[in-house]
C-alpha cells in the first residue's frame, strides 16, 4: 500500500467531495499511510473519537455526531474541538499534545498534513504506555503510597494555577439539580431493571443537596471552583515520569467547572467501580494535605454519589442509542455505580 490511500468511495458535500467516514478509518488504519511506517496501528473506538496507536504516536479522529451537550457534526465544529482539545491538555500533558494536523484529499488521494481540500482534522499526540496507567495499575494492586502522592502533586499544582469558575454561585447549584432531572428521566425509565432502587437513591440524593446548597454556594465564593480537568479517570492518568493528566473534557467549558474535591471523587468513584473503593479516602487525604484543608469528608461523599448516579445514567445511556456498542456491558456497570452511590450516601468509604 502507497504512502496515501485511493478515495474509492466519494459522497457528493455541498460544492466539493468528500471521503467518506468508512474511507476515513480505512486509511488511517493502514500503517502505510503514516510517513514514519509504523509496523502496525490499532484502532480504538469510544463515544465520540476514534483513536489510532501507530508507533510511538496516536491519532484522533472525532466522530461526525450531534449530541445535546456537544456538536461534531461539521469539518469547522471537528477542527474548533481539536484545538481546543490541544490547548486544554497541555495544561497537565504539556509534552503529549503535539497539536492539530489536517486530514486532506487531493486527486482522489488522502493524506495526513497535505496539499489539497481538508476534509477533516486530527489531534496528534505522543503515545503513552499502557502499563503504566492507572487503571492497569489498579489491577495489579497499586497505587503505591508514592504514585498516589505523585498524581496529588500534579493535581495540587493545577488546581492552584488553574482559573477559577466563570459561573455565578446559583448557577453551580443550579447544574446539580438539573443533572438530577436527567438522572431520574433515565434511572426510572420502566425498561430498567433497577428503576425501584434507583428512585429510592435519587430521592435520598435530592434531599443531601438540598441541604447542601448553602455549603455548595460557599465554595464557588470562596473561590473553590476551577477550569478543571473535566473527566478525572484512572485510565487517563499515566503514571509515568513526571505524572501524565490527559484527555480532558474540552467540549463543554460549563461542565469543566468543578470543585477539585468534586473530580477526587468521580476519581475515587471510577476507583471504586474497579475494585479499590480504598483510594477514595486516600486521594481525599493526599489532595487535601497538598492543598492546605482538612479533607472535607462529607462533601466528598455528597459530590461522589451524585457522580456515581450521573455515571449510572450515562452508562444506561448506551442502551437507547439505536445501535448500542458492547450491550452486554451497561447494566452491570450502572448497577455498580447505584451501589457506590448507595454506600457514599452512607458515607461509607
Amino acid at each position: 500500500m502507497n504512502e496515501t490511500a485511493d478515495v474509492s468511495s466519494l459522497i457528493e458535500s455541498g460544492d466539493m467531495l468528500e471521503p467518506s467516514l468508512a474511507e476515513k478509518l480505512r486509511f488511517l488504519s493502514a500503517p502505510a499511510s503514516y510517513v514514519f511506517g509504523p509496523a502496525s496501528v490499532e484502532a480504538v473506538e469510544t463515544h465520540m473519537s476514534y483513536v489510532f496507536l501507530a508507533g510511538a504516536r496516536a491519532y484522533k479522529l472525532k466522530k461526525p455526531v450531534r449530541y445535546p451537550f456537544l456538536d461534531f457534526s461539521t469539518l469547522e465544529a471537528r477542527e474548533e474541538d481539536c484545538r481546543a482539545e490541544a490547548q486544554l491538555n497541555r495544561r497537565l500533558a504539556p509534552d503529549v499534545y503535539l497539536g492539530v494536523v489536517a486530514l486532506t484529499t487531493e486527486e482522489g488521494r488522502l493524506a495526513i498534513g497535505g496539499g489539497g481540500v481538508v476534509v477533516d482534522w486530527l489531534v496528534e499526540m505522543r503515545r503513552l504506555p499502557r502499563d503504566l496507567m492507572l487503571d492497569r495499575l489498579i489491577a495489579q494492586g497499586g497505587p503505591s503510597d508514592a504514585q498516589l502522592g505523585e498524581i496529588c502533586d500534579a493535581l495540587a499544582r493545577f488546581y492552584r494555577g488553574a482559573d477559577r469558575t466563570f459561573l455565578t454561585a446559583s448557577d453551580y447549584v443550579a447544574r446539580f439539580v438539573a443533572e438530577q432531572r436527567l438522572n431520574r428521566a433515565v434511572l426510572t425509565r420502566p425498561d430498567f431493571a433497577s428503576r425501584d432502587q434507583a428512585a429510592r437513591l435519587l430521592d435520598a440524593l435530592d434531599a443531601r443537596l438540598a441541604a447542601a446548597r448553602g455549603r455548595l454556594e460557599a465554595r464557588l465564593l470562596e473561590g473553590h471552583v476551577v477550569d478543571g480537568h473535566g473527566d478525572l479517570r484512572p485510565e487517563h492518568i499515566c503514571l509515568n515520569h513526571p505524572v501524565v493528566i490527559f484527555d480532558c473534557l474540552e467540549f463543554n467549558a460549563a461542565l469543566r467547572q468543578v470543585d477539585p474535591f468534586d473530580e477526587i471523587a468521580l476519581l475515587g468513584v471510577e476507583c471504586a467501580q474497579l475494585g479499590a473503593p480504598a483510594l477514595l479516602r486516600r486521594f481525599t487525604e493526599a489532595l487535601a494535605e497538598r492543598l492546605g484543608a482538612p479533607p472535607p469528608y462529607d462533601l466528598v461523599a455528597l459530590y461522589g454519589a451524585w457522580r456515581a448516579a450521573l455515571r449510572a445514567r450515562l452508562s444506561f445511556a448506551h442502551l437507547l442509542e439505536p445501535a448500542p456498542r458492547h450491550p452486554q456491558k451497561w447494566t452491570p456497570l450502572a448497577g455498580r455505580y447505584l451501589s457506590i452511590a448507595e454506600r457514599l450516601l452512607a458515607q461509607d468509604f
